[in-house]
């Protein structure tokens, strides 16, 4: 019986485990961005909490550019997220057609 060894370089697995942290900051990042818009739209925060808000949406920004261009990983972290984008997009068209998954 034939054996395969599948090689993996730990730099691979770093770079690849990275890029799926930074991509699920990205996605936690872009929901606190929605909240807030949220909040401001209805009226419920004070000036003072829009602006404190946005200061630290923006430092969180700039922390994840950081990152990225500090360890390489743009690049792979935007494979990442598409590849999770195409997930979520898929999920939803067939909560919109359950049908769909019959086909």
């Amino acid at each position: 019986m034939a054996t395969t060894t599948v090689k993996i370089s730990e730099d691979n697995l770093k770079h690849g485990v990275l890029a799926l942290v930074l991509a699920l900051v990205e996605i936690v990042r872009d929901a606190l961005k929605h909240q807030a818009y949220r909040r401001m739209e209805s009226g419920s925060l004070t000036g003072e909490q829009v602006e404190r808000l946005g200061q630290a949406l923006l430092e969180l920004d700039r922390a994840i550019e950081e990152i990225q261009e500090q360890q390489g990983a743009g690049e792979a972290v935007r494979s990442v997220r598409e590849g999770l984008d195409s997930v979520v997009d898929d999920l939803i068209t067939l909560m919109l057609d359950p049908d769909q998954r019959r086909r």
